[in-house]
């Protein structure tokens, strides 16, 4: 078990003495069918709270883990491991624009030896362009603000390996945000894509601690002032509030002209403040150190199934890097010498990167699962003739078999059907989908393992956590939950008494969730009373997340702390819980809002559909053709009262199949192309509904529902 080593104790899952670890030898913690994957720790429950929990494959007692390795404590000591391993190997690769064919070729590749002498000329060069200025620290914040690309990642490592910390910025932020971020986090250099700085530049004047701006695209093309190249323009700008413009290429000549040895950091060095976007105010700034992501990074290594051995792990970037998901998982990769290749543009072009690539592990977000599942159903079990009726044998074989427990494999339909879908979509190496940032529907993990004949997971994090919390077991057929705490973290549930969620509730015990471990932050930027108020006297952090864990010891989160309301007959209501009741019992739509007033007694919705299954629903609906490519068609289907109909006869029989009361029932919606975005700031950048804006963003649908009244009789549920 755990090993103690040092005057700090770092506790380690590996001893001293083994061998450095890499994918080949590393083991997924699995737990045999119908035993518990977590334990309670003996005599630690007390009022008003559950048990502590543990993952069942670490000890009750003695201290958690909080790395793989004590030779490996740092992500600098990860990535310096990967390269001695795999120093020939690609690295970070990108798809090269193809001018004279006016298309984006396959991706190019740089080495993990290459990269490693990359990061020395970057990190070099921040730190003697910081030099050039007055007042700047030793350890200081450089800020990221661009779309997933190469230069992003060797920044993050420069960063890492000169004992600097990053500050990302992103998109939805918005250009007061971003300005408070900058000056807040006092970082000197900024380094950016050019249309990111473009928005930076709009509230240059407001900059007070910024002094540089590096940007990672060519300057040299013309702009739109006649004569004039894009760096003159820039620097015309920047000038105006002190700014000294350098593109990426010269920030790496200034490390090669005066190339520094690495000055790696200690674990408790910040690693990132990564500013999470709550749904009113100010981001928080998260603080983030080498060992929260050492824990991090501990937990997934043997948590998340890895590639057979002598096959190493590709992966895609498309997640946003500058939200921790998508960095854990960055982090994760270059820990285990993977091939990590970018998207070459929009999210909406991802399949002809996935095809490209041909990733082994996908991690990913239930909204783009949920359009690959309609998208693979469209063209599958709901097609006509022979095709669709073997389709539909397959998927009924296979899910039959993980409701008995088993894996969803067949020899038989993995050949026939499975593998033309795994080809056809680029998956064609694919072990495992890991699906993370909200929940997701049961049937859509069951329709991706069986479809794709491989792994599909959901696991459950913060940012303040690292993402890493719990993950679901692979082998664990199950759904609807998101598996035992993960090896570097406990849990325990707070009773709610005001939601009547209590640890005596049975069959399982309820409340808020609880964490405490290595993964867990320490502290909001500069924050102290918002940093006191989620954490108590013993260290636990209150997520705000109400959950419930069952007899294996597996959660399940359920509600959110205080997101209730009293309808005019005195009733409450828990949104959440009803939103992702409906989420999970019908895949037509993929997004919805539940909403009530309390002089109102009834539910109204607005919600979002999933176009390819609704248009194929609205078409048998009103008896004509439905092309979901059309939003036009699809905004008139929306409103159309047969769709609505029988769209509220679906949701009628969800709600019956999920047993919600009456009044959790939503009684009259709105139906939408897409209606909640991060764009139109309706959603977080991780993908949380915000509440309050969300009702005045739709108060006059919202008022026209009431108006309406609750609509039935519902017509006869329209069937695929």
């Amino acid at each position: 078990m755990p090993t103690i080593l040092g005057q700090n104790p770092v506790v380690s899952i590996m001893p001293a003495d083994a061998p450095l670890p890499s994918q080949d030898t590393m083991v997924t913690v699995s737990t045999p069918a119908g035993k518990p994957q977590a334990l309670p720790v003996p005599n630690s429950q007390q009022p008003g709270y559950s048990a502590v929990y543990r993952n069942a494959a670490v000890s009750l007692t003695d201290p958690l883990p909080e790395v793989q390795h004590p030779a490996l404590l740092t992500t600098y000591d990860l990535f310096a491991n990967a390269v001695r391993q795999f120093g020939g190997e690609n690295c970070l690769g990108r798809r090269i624009w193809l001018a004279n064919e006016r298309k984006y070729g396959d991706f190019e590749w740089d080495t993990y030896a290459q990269t490693w002498q990359k990061l020395t000329h970057v990190g070099s060069g921040l730190v003697a362009l910081a030099k050039t200025f007055k007042g700047v620290p030793e350890k200081f914040a450089v800020a990221l603000f661009a779309p997933n690309r190469p230069e992003w990642v060797l920044t993050e490592l420069a960063c890492n390996a000169y004992s600097l910390y990053s500050v990302t910025l992103y998109d939805s932020l918005g250009a007061n945000a971003s300005q408070y971020i900058l000056n807040v986090t006092e970082a000197p250099v900024l380094v950016a894509s050019l249309n990111n700085i473009i928005q930076i530049l709009k509230v240059r004047s407001e900059l007070t601690k910024l002094q540089a701006i590096v940007c990672m695209d060519d300057l040299s093309a013309p702009s739109d002032v006649p004569g004039r190249s894009i760096r003159v323009v820039l620097e015309a700008w920047m000038a105006q509030a002190g700014l000294k413009l350098l593109t990426f290429t010269e920030l790496v000549a200034m490390g090669v002209a005066a190339p520094l040895p690495h000055r790696p950091p200690t674990r408790q060095d910040w690693l990132t403040i990564n500013f999470t976007s709550g749904t009113t105010g100010m981001p928080k700034g998260v603080v983030l150190t080498h060992a929260n992501a050492l824990a991090a990074v501990t937990a997934c290594m043997n948590h998340i199934p890895h590639a057979t051995v002598g096959q190493r792990e590709i992966v895609l970037s498309y997640l946003p890097l500058a939200h921790i998901y998508e960095r854990q998982s960055m982090l994760l990769a270059l820990a285990f010498g993977a091939a990590y290749g970018f998207l070459h543009g929009p999210v909406l072009e991802l399949i002809e990167d996935i095809q490209r690539l041909r990733p082994t592990v996908f991690p990913s977000v239930p909204r783009l699962l949920t359009r690959i599942e309609a998208g693979v159903r469209m063209k599958t079990v709901q097609a006509d003739g022979v095709a669709g009726a073997i389709s539909r044998r397959a998927l009924a074989t296979k899910l039959a078999d993980l409701e008995a427990g088993g894996t969803g494999r067949s020899a038989l339909w993995d050949r026939l059907w499975s593998r033309k879908i795994r080809k056809n979509a680029g998956f064609d190496r694919l072990h495992t989908i890991v699906s993370g940032s909200a929940p997701i529907a049961g049937s859509t993990i069951q329709f991706l393992r069986s479809a794709f004949a491989c792994q599909a997971i959901q696991g459950y994090g913060l940012t303040e956590s690292f993402a890493s919390s719990l993950v679901a077991q692979p082998l664990d057929p199950t759904v609807g939950h998101c598996g035992p705490p993960m090896l570097t973290v406990e849990v325990r549930l707070k009773d709610v008494t005001d939601m009547n969620y209590t640890a005596a509730d049975k069959p399982h015990p309820r409340g808020e969730l609880l964490l405490r471990g290595a993964t867990v932050f320490s502290q909001y930027y500069r924050e102290p009373e918002k940093t006191k108020e989620v954490f108590d006297a013993d260290g636990w952090f209150h997520t705000g997340d109400v959950a419930a864990i069952d007899e294996l010891g597996r959660v399940r989160i359920i509600d959110r702390v205080k997101n209730f309301f009293k309808l005019a007959q005195g009733e409450y209501v828990a949104p959440e819980r009803i939103e992702n009741a409906y989420l999970a019992g019908t895949t037509l739509l993929q997004q919805v809002f539940a909403h009530g007033d309390s002089v109102q007694t009834f539910l109204v919705g607005i919600i979002g559909i999933n176009p390819e299954p609704f248009a194929a629903f609205a078409a048998k609906a009103t008896g004509r053709g439905v092309d979901p490519t059309d939003l036009a068609a699809l905004r008139a289907a929306c409103a159309d009262p047969r769709v609505r109909h029988a769209f509220a006869a679906e949701l009628d029989a969800v709600a019956g199949a999920s047993k919600l009361q009456g009044y959790e029932r939503i009684k009259n919606f709105a139906l939408h192309v897409d209606p909640f975005t991060a764009e139109n700031d309706l959603l977080t950048p991780t993908m949380k509904l915000k509440r309050p804006q969300a009702a005045r963003a739709y108060r006059a649908d919202i008022d026209a529902l009431y108006a309406e009244g609750e609509l039935t009789p519902p017509r006869p549920r329209a069937k695929l």
